[in-house]
């Protein structure tokens, strides 16, 4: 039995080089074979790549966040379009809008999102979409650039009818369900989970840790780490009425298809 941790922030659960190799490590022994090394800005991943590139079973994203919408950086295209052919990057993001914590303005956070969706249509790559608040307007952009690879909502905080809405367009969308699932009172969560098993649409779902962050409520008041994994993925069993290694095979396939990886072996 295997897990696939599908949104890691490795570089913020400790700064430290080797503190983030003994994290991996950590992960493996709890199962956890493969993590999605994310970044909000692109100079926290070249900072975190070339330590996490040679760790079999880490992938990684690479983008730029709505936090960073005043400063991406210097020729932040390029360097998106430059990293994304390097070696296990598999995805683009995190990307998408954030209107709690209004970072920039409205206009400035849409414009650096749709940026960064045609660039995964043309690197042929999915999207990691960050969205808190901006339910709507993620919506009608995903109906017009979503890319052909696809698009994930990390860390879901929709309700069961905007999954519906998004399934019901016929798009190529996953919803990524963290920690969070496993508090009593995320009933939104709870409720797109069976919307998503009463559509047959149990092969849109993935989980992750969201590391540091969003600890499962057995670990509350913790400093997430991808070894976590195993809480949410035995939370949702139970709620989908599965055993933990039926479920565990399905999300991992879920994953793989997702970014494009083989089911098999890691390399």
């Amino acid at each position: 039995m295997q897990f696939f941790d599908t949104h890691a922030h490795i570089g913020l659960i400790y700064d430290d080089p080797i503190r983030q190799i003994s994290v991996i490590q950590q992960a493996k022994l709890a199962g956890v074979a493969r993590i999605i090394s994310i970044n909000n800005s692109l100079h926290d991943f070249k900072k975190e790549y070339p330590v996490l590139k040679s760790q079999k079973g880490i992938y990684h994203a690479v983008g730029v966040g709505p936090s960073e919408v005043n400063t991406p950086g210097k020729d932040w295209i390029k360097t998106i379009e430059e990293s994304v052919r390097l070696p296990n990057v598999v995805a683009i993001g995190e990307t998408g809008l954030d209107y709690f914590k209004k970072y920039g303005d409205k206009r400035s956070q849409i414009e650096l999102f749709i940026t960064q969706l045609d660039l995964a249509q043309k690197h042929d790559k999915p999207v990691i979409i960050h969205n808190r608040e901006a339910g709507k307007d993620i919506f009608e952009i995903l109906q017009d650039r979503l890319p052909s690879k696809g698009a994930v909502f990390h860390c879901y905080s929709e309700d069961a009818a905007y999954a519906r809405q998004c399934l019901d367009a016929g798009m190529n969308v996953y919803f990524s369900f963290a920690g969070n699932l496993t508090f009593r009172n995320a009933r939104n969560l709870h409720d797109t989970v069976f919307a998503l098993k009463d559509a047959g649409a149990t092969d849109r779902i993935l989980i992750e840790t969201e590391s540091p962050f969003m600890a499962p409520a057995e670990y509350r008041d913790k400093r997430t780490m991808p070894s976590f994994l195993p809480s949410t993925a035995k939370f949702l069993a139970d709620m989908l009425e599965m055993d933990l290694e039926s479920l565990a095979a399905i999300l991992w396939t879920n994953s793989c298809r997702f970014f494009g990886l083989p089911e098999g072996k890691n390399h």
